[in-house]
């Protein structure tokens, strides 16, 4: 197998590499109730939608349950139910602002499966565009995310606003 066959992607070391706070992110984040300066774009009932700080690519998003399990069947009907109307809600966003060519949306349940958080799940939505994996992330070891956080999250909190009110 030559070298050509993988996909690096060393901008994820920051954060295998970044201090991890004590406790699950995905439940002590809403409760600071500041979500601006914690990416949290939209609440539900049951669940928020968040921003990925070490993303994939532009518009990667998470939708997570307010709930701390780690599997889906360990949700109750009422709670599933509004996970998926949100990541939903979020698959139009992410097409009527990025408009995308693709968009990957899946869950890693467990280590084995390659969850970073493995205790509390989460679905992530990735925006794709047809080479988007380009030489400065292959060769040069850097990922181009050329939108600003707070830029991408007033613009995208803005279209939840605006399909829900």
């Amino acid at each position: 197998m030559s070298d050509n066959n993988y996909l690096y992607s060393p901008w994820r070391l920051d954060y295998i590499l970044s201090k991890k706070e004590k406790g699950c992110i995905f439940c002590l984040k809403p409760d600071v109730n500041e979500d601006e300066k914690q990416f949290i774009i939209y609440r539900s009932e049951h669940c928020f939608v968040i921003m990925n700080i070490y993303p994939y690519n532009n518009g990667h998003l998470m939708v997570v349950p307010y709930r701390h399990v780690s599997h889906l069947f360990d949700l109750n009907d009422a709670e599933r139910n509004d996970l998926f109307r949100v990541v939903k809600l979020t698959e139009q966003i992410l097409h009527k602002h990025y408009q995308p060519q693709g968009i990957n949306i899946g869950m890693n349940l467990g280590k084995a499966a390659g969850a970073g958080i493995d205790a509390h799940i989460h679905v992530h939505l990735v925006p794709r565009w047809e080479g988007d994996s380009n030489f400065m992330s292959i060769i040069g070891g850097y990922r181009v995310i050329p939108e600003a956080f707070e830029r991408a999250y007033h613009q995208l909190k803005e279209q939840f606003d605006s399909l829900e009110g």
